[in-house]
């Protein structure tokens, strides 16, 4: 097996690590998190395919958190909305739904502050993520703006993992193929 892919995205180039998930699968670990050059190019990307109206942009912590800051920054959005992965003590009234991601062995959750339900009710939303792949996380994110009563008008990753890369419900900038250990 090779140790490494490369991506590109447009001129941009990143060598990623293969890694192996079980016996059938291994994946390009794509880790946005410290990459300030490539979440400012994603998110410059991304930003330009939204040519429609909407309220908030939605993320998952904590890697779709960079990105989102860099997307409300070029479409002068003064806000984003992030669900988080367990309660905090702060949050009041939250909502929260469970989560299954192909990266994560153990069932997880996805928390949304009931401040922010208040905030979205109503709103047309946009689900922004690094990479989808099984499509649980975005599963779960809609699952739970539906209980916020808010309108996911489109949803937008860096990369569309696998399978992911033939859905017609989400707009992406690169393919990211699955691999054999």
């Amino acid at each position: 097996m090779e140790k490494y892919y490369e991506l590109k995205i447009d001129d941009l180039t990143r060598k990623l690590p293969l890694i192996k998930l079980n016996d059938n699968v291994a994946i390009a670990s794509f880790v946005l998190l410290g990459d300030a050059e490539l979440t400012h190019y994603a998110a410059e990307r991304l930003a330009r395919k939204i040519d429609f109206d909407f309220d908030y942009l939605v993320t998952m912590e904590s890697k779709g958190i960079p990105l989102a800051q860099e997307m409300c920054h070029f479409l002068k959005k003064p806000r984003y909305v992030v669900l988080r992965k367990n309660v905090k003590d702060y949050m009041e009234g939250h909502l929260s739904v469970a989560v299954n991601a192909i990266t994560t062995s153990a069932q997880q959750q996805l928390v949304l502050d009931g401040n922010d339900a208040a905030l979205l009710k109503g709103k047309k939303i946009v689900i922004i993520d690094d990479v989808i792949s099984s499509g649980g996380s975005i599963a779960a994110a809609e699952k739970l703006m539906r209980k916020a009563e808010a309108d996911v008008v489109d949803r937008f990753a860096i990369l569309a993992e696998g399978d992911a890369a033939e859905r017609a419900d989400i707009q992406y900038l690169e393919k990211l193929p699955l691999f054999q250990p």
